[in-house]
């Protein structure tokens, strides 16, 4: 039982850390395809 209370916070600290480094590149990408869009005008 103390296995499964000390994996679960674990488990979702991974998760959550993994939601911020995805939506980072997404915002990556964001901003060079603006820049991309401003030098193509």
């Amino acid at each position: 039982m103390k296995k499964i209370a000390v994996f679960i916070p674990v488990l979702l600290a991974i998760f959550l850390a993994g939601c911020n480094t995805v939506k980072g590149v997404g915002q990556d990408v964001q901003k060079a395809g603006g820049a991309i869009e401003k030098s193509a005008k």
